[in-house]
Protein backbone atom coordinates (compact mmCIF):
# COMPACT_ATOMS: atom_id res chain seq x y z
CA UNK A 1 0.00 0.00 0.00
CA UNK A 2 1.28 3.88 -1.25
CA UNK A 3 0.32 6.63 1.02
CA UNK A 4 1.17 10.19 0.15
CA UNK A 5 2.93 12.58 3.21
CA UNK A 6 1.21 15.80 2.72
CA UNK A 7 3.64 18.44 4.67
CA UNK A 8 1.04 21.41 4.70
CA UNK A 9 -1.17 20.92 7.15
CA UNK A 10 -4.83 21.93 6.63
CA UNK A 11 -4.64 24.91 9.51
CA UNK A 12 -1.33 26.56 8.29
CA UNK A 13 -3.39 27.25 4.96
CA UNK A 14 -5.09 30.91 4.47
CA UNK A 15 -6.47 32.61 1.78
CA UNK A 16 -5.57 36.21 0.82
CA UNK A 17 -9.33 37.63 -0.27
CA UNK A 18 -8.92 40.62 -2.43
CA UNK A 19 -12.28 42.78 -3.39
CA UNK A 20 -11.99 42.82 -7.44
CA UNK A 21 -15.53 44.52 -7.87
CA UNK A 22 -18.37 45.84 -6.37
CA UNK A 23 -21.92 46.30 -7.38
CA UNK A 24 -24.25 48.54 -4.98
CA UNK A 25 -23.44 49.46 -1.67
CA UNK A 26 -21.91 46.97 0.75
CA UNK A 27 -23.45 46.99 3.83
CA UNK A 28 -20.07 46.30 5.64
CA UNK A 29 -18.33 48.63 3.86
CA UNK A 30 -15.77 46.32 1.79
CA UNK A 31 -14.44 48.40 -1.01
CA UNK A 32 -12.82 47.14 -4.26
CA UNK A 33 -8.69 46.69 -3.27
CA UNK A 34 -9.70 45.49 0.31
CA UNK A 35 -7.91 42.54 0.92
CA UNK A 36 -8.21 40.20 4.02
CA UNK A 37 -6.36 36.82 4.98
CA UNK A 38 -8.80 34.30 6.15
CA UNK A 39 -8.84 30.89 7.10
CA UNK A 40 -10.93 28.47 8.23
CA UNK A 41 -10.80 29.90 11.93
CA UNK A 42 -10.30 33.18 11.42
CA UNK A 43 -12.94 35.64 9.58
CA UNK A 44 -9.81 38.72 8.72
CA UNK A 45 -12.48 41.56 8.64
CA UNK A 46 -14.49 40.04 5.96
CA UNK A 47 -18.32 40.53 6.64
CA UNK A 48 -19.47 37.74 8.68
CA UNK A 49 -22.70 37.02 6.45
CA UNK A 50 -19.97 36.96 3.11
CA UNK A 51 -17.94 34.28 5.41
CA UNK A 52 -20.49 32.44 6.71
CA UNK A 53 -21.42 31.58 3.62
CA UNK A 54 -17.87 31.09 2.30
CA UNK A 55 -17.07 28.55 5.01
CA UNK A 56 -18.36 25.30 3.94
CA UNK A 57 -16.46 25.78 1.11
CA UNK A 58 -13.07 27.02 2.98
CA UNK A 59 -13.18 23.71 5.04
CA UNK A 60 -13.60 21.94 2.02
CA UNK A 61 -10.71 22.75 0.31
CA UNK A 62 -8.41 22.82 3.06
CA UNK A 63 -9.00 19.33 3.97
CA UNK A 64 -7.95 18.45 0.23
CA UNK A 65 -11.66 17.74 -0.99
CA UNK A 66 -13.36 19.53 -4.31
CA UNK A 67 -15.76 22.33 -4.91
CA UNK A 68 -17.02 21.44 -8.56
CA UNK A 69 -17.34 25.44 -9.43
CA UNK A 70 -13.74 25.66 -8.41
CA UNK A 71 -11.54 24.31 -11.53
CA UNK A 72 -8.45 25.53 -9.08
CA UNK A 73 -8.38 25.35 -5.25
CA UNK A 74 -5.29 28.01 -5.24
CA UNK A 75 -6.79 30.76 -7.04
CA UNK A 76 -10.67 31.39 -7.76
CA UNK A 77 -13.50 34.01 -7.77
CA UNK A 78 -15.53 34.21 -4.92
CA UNK A 79 -19.09 36.30 -5.05
CA UNK A 80 -20.46 37.01 -1.68
CA UNK A 81 -24.71 35.83 -1.53
CA UNK A 82 -25.73 39.18 -1.16
CA UNK A 83 -26.77 39.74 -5.28
CA UNK A 84 -28.18 43.04 -5.14
CA UNK A 85 -24.65 44.32 -3.62
CA UNK A 86 -22.88 41.96 -4.62
CA UNK A 87 -19.01 41.84 -4.21
CA UNK A 88 -16.45 39.75 -5.83
CA UNK A 89 -13.73 38.57 -4.43
CA UNK A 90 -10.28 36.90 -5.72
CA UNK A 91 -9.33 34.23 -3.67
CA UNK A 92 -5.44 32.91 -3.45
CA UNK A 93 -4.40 30.89 -0.92
CA UNK A 94 -1.38 30.08 0.79
CA UNK A 95 0.57 28.56 3.27
CA UNK A 96 1.22 30.35 6.29
CA UNK A 97 4.03 29.70 8.74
Amino acid sequence: MFFTVCHMSWRNIVYLATVVSKRGTCHAGHEVGDTFEINTHKTGGICGFCYHDMFPMLMTLVMGGTVPWVEDPNEFIYECPDELNLVTLKMVKREKG
